[in-house]
């Protein structure tokens, strides 16, 4: 018996007969938005109710275990351990998501309703990161329904709170690490580069986001009385940002400009596909030396989140004491984290620019990381959906956003290996978020595929990988 592909059969009739979108519909009505602190009882609910009967129908044992982080939502651990000799994946999955903002979805949709229109699944989490998750747990039950066993273990990580920087995810990872201990950690989450073609990312840049602060004095005063005699805060802050970076958003800081984009990382990015956004890109902005794929994939971005001087909705004739730009930078490993914000001063101080204060946020930054391209797991990983699919899988070195993969990289020491099921357009955080029916699909047979090759070769990729 081909196990393979009875597996992917079992997942083709899942999805064909209209189950996946009912468990979807499921999932996407449980209101789980983490950034609405009423909301805490749909975190829980969406593990005790969603989560729990679901795996332990597939015959793991769940544990919810308290947050480090008091203020935070509890974490689930499931396992299911079929032999001490065999190998283990650990994968991970977030069941909150962002605001519903439920205004402003289009008429006829609603955040917490799955509505399926144009060969799209429309709802808050179809695409980051219930419908991912899903997609990912019923490929692994496909296999175990085809051979009563899935061949290797699996520990899976829920988090309740990824959408407001994984508040304890990192002490979590500390605390339990011998119980989170794997061979490799395969989940999903983020976007396709085309939405036809599976993508590969071993790690992602890291973020960090800072306020620049000109504050002068208390209250504004008369333009027409002060004007000339008194500094504008404005003014400085805008000089502030334009030594930043250039007219076209390269980057002038010479501690933010990394070393780390190889010629083996640029001959990687240069396999990949034009970007497919679903709008038009700015070709003649970023680093002009760079290719687009090497600007978001293998450097450092620069970003002006939002500024603000004075009351911008009803501008008065006086010049402000104050202003601030919340500003963030995304970067790739290579870039000495702890040396961000100090080799910011250094040049905001060359530029004479003494007045400009930086004050990191409250949010939680990410460290960029990045896994060996030559990694045994990868290769295997590739191989693996190169033959279910019929392409080989676009590879990027780390995702152009930022995950708390550091949690598994570095705390864990795990290869970690991502396979997501989205793409560009697909709204995730903004109104009418949806996932694509024929990407979730073949998503679906992809991940099958895998787990069915993991359970019948994955003792020698694990010995590849212990092997000198």
């Amino acid at each position: 018996m081909d196990i393979r592909k009875a597996a992917i059969d079992h997942s083709a009739r899942y999805f064909d007969t209209g189950q996946f979108q009912s468990d979807l519909a499921v999932l996407v009505a449980v209101p789980s938005e983490s950034q609405d602190p009423k909301a805490h009882e749909h975190l829980q609910t969406y593990l005790e109710s969603c989560m729990i009967p679901m795996l332990s129908q597939m015959g793991f044992t769940c544990d919810i275990l308290p947050n480090p982080n008091p203020a935070a939502a509890p974490f689930l651990l499931a396992e299911r351990i079929e032999s001490d000799d065999l190998p283990t994946v650990l994968s991970y999955g977030h069941g909150d998501v962002v605001r519903g903002q439920s205004e402003q979805w289009r008429e006829g949709l609603s955040p917490f309703t799955l509505i399926d229109e144009d060969e799209k699944l429309y709802g808050r989490g179809s695409a980051d990161n219930k419908g991912q998750h899903l997609i990912n747990l019923m490929a692994l039950s496909s296999v175990l329904n085809v051979q009563g066993k899935i061949g290797f273990n699996f520990k899976l990580l829920f988090e309740m709170g990824e959408e407001i920087g994984s508040p304890g995810l990192k002490e979590f990872c500390e605390i339990h690490k011998s119980r989170l201990s794997a061979d490799v950690f395969i989940a999903s989450d983020g976007p396709r580069i085309s939405p036809s073609t599976p993508t590969i990312f071993t790690g992602s840049r890291g973020g960090i986001n800072f306020d620049l602060i000109v504050n002068l004095r208390e209250g504004a005063h008369h333009s027409g009385n002060f004007g000339g005699l008194l500094a504008d805060p404005a003014q400085i802050l805008a000089h502030a940002l334009a030594v930043i970076t250039d007219a076209r958003g390269q980057i002038n800081v010479p501690e933010w400009r990394p070393n780390s984009l190889t010629p083996k990382i640029k001959a990687v990015l240069a396999e990949l596909p034009p970007i497919d956004a679903g709008f038009l890109l700015d070709v003649d902005w970023g680093e002009a030396s760079l290719t687009m794929a090497e600007r978001v994939f293998g450097w450092n971005s620069f970003a002006v989140l939002a500024m603000v001087s004075g009351n911008p909705t009803a501008p008065v004739n006086a010049i402000s004491g104050y202003a601030k730009a919340s500003c963030q930078l995304r970067f790739v490993v290579g870039t000495d984290t702890d040396d961000i914000l100090p080799a910011l001063r250094r040049h905001l101080d060359s530029h004479g620019l003494f007045k400009v204060s930086i004050e990191q946020t409250d949010s939680n930054p990410f460290p960029a990381t990045r896994l060996d391209l030559d990694h045994p797991w990868l290769s295997f990983t590739k191989a693996s959906l190169s033959e279910t699919c019929g392409v080989a899988p676009d590879l990027l070195p780390n995702l152009g956003g930022s995950l708390p993969n550091d949690c598994f990289a570095d705390v864990l020491g795990l290869p970690t290996i991502w396979i997501p099921h989205s793409y560009a357009g697909c709204c995730q955080h903004a109104p009418n978020e949806h996932i694509l029916k024929p990407l979730a699909r073949q998503a679906l047979l992809c991940m099958t595929g895998l787990f069915a090759d993991i359970a019948h070769s994955g003792k020698t990729v694990r010995s590849n990988w212990d092997s000198p």
